[in-house]
């Protein structure tokens, strides 16, 4: 096998480059988080914007009140607070395809509406196909936010607002979206992460690596729930609760 390579970081004994820029030089000072983690990740100077889609994006995945990802760090920094960082990880292991992550799951299905030669019958395919397997229709509904998504609707018209934008993954999911409520007889609403699968795609984020920015996100959003939790615990509650109301039921072997 050739010698792998690296272009993110090096370093000497008095710099250190983040892929061609100095850190100290080019970058403490004069960019900011969000800029500097996108041209690591994407590996290009990020665009004006990019800057503003990538913070909606971010602002929007941060936070959900206490969802499992939250409820997950409060029990875990409630039994070891001594280890923030194991309490913020176990939460980021529920970003995943039914929570928080699920816009990698939903730009797959974008990208096969976009590389259709016909959109409209490829997005009438994989809807008929998701409904006859009975499974998740990844970025749409949700149980708190009827009949639409408030930060859908919010983040649909930022993206409608940019021109620098195509706009060929806020169309291919409103074709989505059209086609389920034709298919299921109902109104289901685009979820925010269904709305940030198409935003990412339109800055040009694979989708492959979109679930790493939910990750990001809701890392910053779980340090408060521990900020909160030191201030007013509810990891004690949460656990007596359920041991309240969860009962026992005593039931012979098999």
């Amino acid at each position: 096998m050739d010698k792998p390579t690296t272009e993110i970081c090096t370093h000497t004994l008095t710099s250190m480059n983040y892929r061609d820029q100095d850190l100290v030089e080019d970058l403490l000072g004069k960019r900011t988080f969000s800029e500097v983690m996108f041209m690591q990740i994407m590996a290009r100077e990020p665009r004006a914007v990019d800057m503003r889609i990538l913070d909606a994006v971010l602002i929007t995945l941060m936070e959900h009140g206490l969802t499992p990802s939250a409820i997950a760090t409060r029990m875990i920094y409630m039994s070891a607070p001594e280890n923030l960082q194991g309490a913020v990880s176990a939460g980021l292991l529920a970003v995943g395809s039914q929570f928080v992550g699920t816009m990698e799951n939903n730009a797959q299905l974008l990208d096969q509406i976009i590389a259709a030669d016909d959109q409209a019958a490829k997005a009438r395919e994989i809807v008929l196909g998701i409904k006859a397997a009975k499974t998740h229709l990844p970025g749409f509904g949700h149980h708190l936010h009827k009949p639409d998504d408030p930060r859908t609707i919010k983040l649909l018209a930022l993206a409608d607002a940019e021109p620098e934008l195509p706009g060929t993954y806020v169309k291919a999911l409103r074709l989505l979206s059209q086609t389920i409520d034709e298919i299921y007889g109902k109104h289901i609403t685009i979820n925010a992460t269904g709305a940030t699968a198409a935003l990412l795609g339109e800055i040009g984020v694979p989708s492959t690596i979109m679930r790493g920015f939910a990750v990001i996100s809701r890392a910053a959003g779980l340090v408060s729930h521990i900020a909160e939790e030191q201030k007013s615990p509810a990891g004690r509650y949460i656990w007596d609760k359920i041991d309240h109301d969860i009962p026992y039921v005593k039931t012979p072997l098999k």
